[in-house]
């Protein structure tokens, strides 16, 4: 099959979702015929709400003289991470706001901290915004940042930031984010580097049919360049609580249907990615399991804290014996995975 472009893209959304959906469940079969589905546990540690940034769609941030501001302390998220191992976790998601006054040496200093105490945990971590960021404001290269964190432990970096990577669409939602181009540097630098990342998308806000493409476009490429991303994962925006519900209030909750069209579309479009998470955490544990008849492969993390897509109103949880269920349920092999993808268990 040849590689799908821009207008192939925008017909393959027309097609019946059930049609739509045999394509990816196909795609994704060639690409894991031994029917293992894999999930990780872990933990979202956000280390600070405290963010300059002023996202429209987030509800979570707070500015530092709000009343309920914090930045968790070495041994705050020392408990955490305890409580983490006790369940058998393999991964911490670190992510904060982007804190006005945090240097590279703070980072340092907590990445070493955890490493050196937890060598099992696989630290994964910051945002490409909060890289710019600590480049900024310690005067060091994107480059520099990455390296002095990955010698002190930091293995890997997530997606989030990317939003849509469409500069129209960022001007409007994130007008103080950093724009598609840095995006792409900053985890270009990283897989340059030798470190992997994620690729996110979070699509329901302005963007347009045209703009999620785009998005795809341009993280396909990167994948093309440096093979450097493991998985790419979606959802919808969760709208209670943001200034952007407030001043467009005519954006409409997506349905499940758009998630599972959108999902497939991008398991076809995406030919150099291996792994597609299905987003339960925004979608719910059923359109969750569904997604894996539309395309994804992975059933994404049991997530063991989640507070920023709670704060805009939006609460599942998971447990590692719902998510073996739910795979099984499918007639496919639920297997817990490492940050890399590594197998670590297999439930026969």
């Amino acid at each position: 099959m040849n590689r799908i472009n821009k207008q192939e893209a925008l017909e393959l959304l027309k097609l019946p979702l059930n049609e739509l959906g045999k394509m990816a469940f196909d795609k994704k079969r060639e690409l894991h015929p031994d029917k293992v589905t894999t999930f990780v546990v872990d933990r979202n540690i956000n280390y600070t709400n405290i963010c300059w940034v002023d996202c429209k769609f987030c509800a979570f941030y707070r500015h530092k003289k709000d009343e309920n501001a914090y930045i968790l302390s070495f041994e705050e998220i020392g408990k955490k991470i305890e409580e983490l191992i006790a369940i058998g976790g393999t991964q911490v998601l670190f992510q904060g706001g982007v804190h006005p006054s945090l240097k590279i040496e703070w980072y340092e200093d907590l990445v070493e901290w955890i490493a050196a105490r937890y060598p099992s945990i696989t630290i994964h971590g910051f945002s490409a915004i909060e890289i710019d960021y600590i480049a900024k404001i310690s005067k060091i290269s994107i480059e520099e940042v990455l390296r002095r964190l990955q010698r002190k432990g930091l293995s890997s970096l997530p997606g989030a930031g990317a939003e849509i990577l469409s500069d129209s669409v960022r001007d409007i939602i994130a007008p103080k984010k950093i724009d598609v181009s840095r995006w792409i540097e900053v985890h270009e630098s990283a897989h340059n580097i030798g470190m992997k990342s994620t690729a996110t998308m979070m699509f329901g806000t302005v963007e347009k049919d045209e703009d999620i493409i785009e998005h795809w476009e341009h993280i396909r490429a990167l994948q093309d360049r440096t093979g450097g991303f493991r998985a790419f994962i979606m959802w919808s925006f969760q709208s209670l609580n943001t200034a952007l519900k407030a001043e467009i209030p005519e954006i409409k909750k997506q349905s499940s249907n758009r998630y599972l069209r959108l999902l497939a579309l991008s398991r076809l479009f995406l030919d150099n990615f291996k792994n597609i998470q299905s987003s339960w955490v925004t979608q719910g544990s059923h359109i969750g399991q569904l997604a894996l008849m539309f395309g994804a492969n992975d059933l994404g993390s049991t997530m063991m804290e989640e507070n920023v897509v709670a704060a805009a109103g939006t609460a599942h949880t998971m447990s590692q014996d719902e998510m073996v269920r739910l795979i099984r349920d499918i007639d496919e092999i639920p297997a817990k995975r490492d940050t890399a993808y590594n197998i670590l268990e297999v439930y026969k």
